[in-house]
């Protein structure tokens, strides 16, 4: 199945040892959230074998960033955004966000 071109945006965190359960609830919760908004669904994943121990991706596809930073501008929204977030630094030693064009997705 080929899809009309959006992004992919994904979210890489390194926990702290001990802290990749906190971190995976603050995503899922997130995902709910973004559900609630209409984004679509997240997935949440934990590694195997990754560059790093204890890593953590959130992945999200969507029509472009202006959707994706709708939420931002949604006041009670993003209040809600913080108070899921709160902490997060206690668990994470760094990471990244990539954002990718997905070309073709033959997964469906």
């Amino acid at each position: 199945m080929t899809m009309s071109k959006r992004l992919m945006i994904r979210d890489i965190v390194h926990c702290k040892p001990g802290k990749v359960r906190p971190m995976v609830d603050k995503f899922l919760q997130v995902a709910r959230l973004y559900e609630q908004l209409g984004m679509g669904s997240i997935r949440v994943l934990t590694d195997v074998s990754a560059e790093r121990y204890w890593t953590v991706v959130s992945e999200i596809q969507v029509e472009n960033l202006e959707a994706y930073r709708a939420m931002e501008k949604d006041p009670k929204a993003a209040h809600r955004m913080e108070q899921i977030m709160e902490g997060y630094h206690d668990l994470v030693e760094g990471g990244r966000r990539e954002i990718f064009t997905i070309e073709a997705d033959r997964t469906g």
